[in-house]
């Protein structure tokens, strides 16, 4: 189990600090689309390319690129919305069949980046894990996407290799209970060397998970990633770590890339689910090389 000290009230202050000071470096816009306001995030000034769309995760918000956000910008404009019904941003109204949950979502994402830059503006996308589902079902419905990278995606419909039972935190009977939670669930799922469960992956899971709204795990459960990757037709980039618990990673990516020129697929040694966080400075440089 982590250390508990990333809970020191120093630690906490510290994290918090480092996220306010990243979140400085953007321009904030809240546009809206059917009634569902978007809060978007915007960094960088790299407007000789296309403009680098990010989403989140799951139980997520735009922190889950944190450690990201820095390296991708210093060349390109980001955009990183919450999602909606995540974190800062309105939640869509859900259809009744589950098979259509991702509908709204797709539609007030869509139509709040194309009223920022621009209808049919071309972009290039990232998405991780719930994100990576979604980042391909918006590509094939927005178009206009040059290249795509997946993050330990979603949507593979695949086994996952989870050892370890969540916990409940919503049943938590108060905050050290909560909190306990929590941080045993970063570590069952998203993190897998506990030296990279800091105060920083604490809080940003902390804030994320209190802002969520929207079911997202029966939509990555469902399956369909392969069928939408097919069906795109620019470059793709698939990453996963080692020991993402969400898939078996290296027969996983070895399937998806299997006969098609233009995708590429790497496992990122060491790192878990969240592997832009755990290996930051090894995925940076292959999304800057790929996005390039």
């Amino acid at each position: 189990m982590p250390d508990s000290s990333i809970f020191d009230a120093e630690a906490d202050a510290e994290a918090r600090r480092l996220i306010a000071r990243i979140d400085a470096l953007s321009t904030v816009h809240d546009p809206q689309h059917g009634g569902v306001r978007v809060r978007w995030r915007r960094f960088g000034n790299g407007d000789a390319q296309p403009p680098l769309v990010l989403l989140h995760g799951g139980h997520g918000s735009w922190m889950h690129w944190l450690r990201n956000i820095e390296a991708l910008s210093a060349t390109r404009t980001l955009w990183l919305p919450d999602m909606p019904g995540f974190n800062d941003s309105d939640a869509p109204q859900r259809p009744a069949p589950a098979r259509q949950a991702l509908d709204p979502l797709l539609d007030a994402l869509g139509g709040t980046l194309d009223s920022l830059i621009g209808a049919h503006r071309e972009i290039d996308l990232g998405g991780f894990s719930f994100g990576g589902f979604v980042a391909s079902r918006f590509a094939l419905q927005r178009g206009d996407v040059r290249r795509l990278a997946l993050l330990g995606s979603g949507g593979h419909g695949t086994l996952r290799r989870m050892t370890v039972e969540m916990i409940n935190w919503r049943a938590a009977r108060d905050r050290d209970e909560e909190r306990a939670a929590l941080l045993h669930n970063l570590h069952a799922l998203m993190l897998h060397d506990e030296a990279a469960i800091d105060a920083l992956a604490f809080v940003i899971h902390d804030i994320s998970c209190h802002g969520t709204r929207f079911r997202s795990k029966d939509v990555s459960l469902a399956g369909g990633l392969q069928a939408a990757l097919d069906a795109i037709a620019g470059p793709q980039l698939l990453l996963w770590g080692e020991h993402d618990v969400t898939a078996d990673s290296r027969p996983l990516v070895a399937q998806l890339v299997a006969g098609h020129a233009n995708r590429q697929g790497a496992v990122i040694d060491g790192a878990g689910h969240w592997v832009q966080y755990e290996r930051a400075d090894e995925v940076n440089a292959r999304l800057a090389a790929f996005f390039a």
